[in-house]
């Protein structure tokens, strides 16, 4: 069901059912099956930044079975090169569509650009389409699947006007792109620097992403 997923995923998963099985056994005394030993625990790669060959990135963003936000937003990461929680931090009236930056905030706090290019800016149109054939102006740029519920409402900046739905978070973004490819999302990040570099592109630029 899940052994295709990276490591980290297949471990998490392991640990989750076998703790279920285990309470099954001891409190319920229900009859259940043990893990089998051959799904032992998997060695992890210490280093979850490591890049991703370039034609494995091209090869996810070309993927037609991913939702259109998933692709905008992992195309998005790879093309700025920017932190995940700067990008899911956008709002769509931050977005310079016509010369195709926005600004962000860094980790230090300071204000700067991050710029994407030509399948970005192909795709954030459509992401910004409302089903009546209006854009969205404003409001969150990356959308949760529902509207939140009452009791866990957040913030009203965190609130699209135009649908009611709440701002994507970081940890849903993580787990839908582990799903999908079995990435981290700081992966396309490093990925990108890495291949910006492989094509000998200056060390100012790549810093500047």
């Amino acid at each position: 069901m899940w052994g295709g997923r990276a490591p980290a995923t297949w471990n998490r998963n392991r640990a989750a059912l076998t703790s279920w099985l285990t309470w099954c056994q001891s409190k319920k005394h229900w009859p259940a099956p043990s893990v089998p030993a051959e799904a032992e625990r998997r060695k992890e790669n210490a280093d979850e930044t490591r890049a991703v060959a370039k034609t494995t990135i091209d090869r996810l963003l070309s993927r037609r079975d991913i939702p259109l936000r998933e692709r905008t937003l992992w195309r998005m990461l790879y093309e700025t090169a920017a932190r995940a929680a700067e990008i899911l931090a956008l709002n769509v009236e931050d977005l310079d569509l016509e010369h195709r930056r926005a600004p962000v905030t860094s980790e230090g706090g300071n204000g700067e650009w991050v710029y994407w290019e030509s399948g970005t800016a192909h795709l954030l149109p459509r992401l910004l389409r409302l089903p009546d054939g209006g854009t969205r102006a404003r409001g969150p740029l990356f959308l949760s699947e529902r509207r939140p519920v009452p009791t866990r409402r957040p913030p009203a900046a965190d609130i699209c006007p135009h649908t009611g739905r709440a701002r994507l978070g970081y940890d849903r973004a993580r787990v839908l792109l582990d799903k999908h490819a079995g990435l981290d999302l700081h992966q396309l990040r490093h990925s990108a620097a890495t291949h910006l570099g492989d094509a000998e592109v200056p060390l100012q630029l790549i810093m500047g992403k």
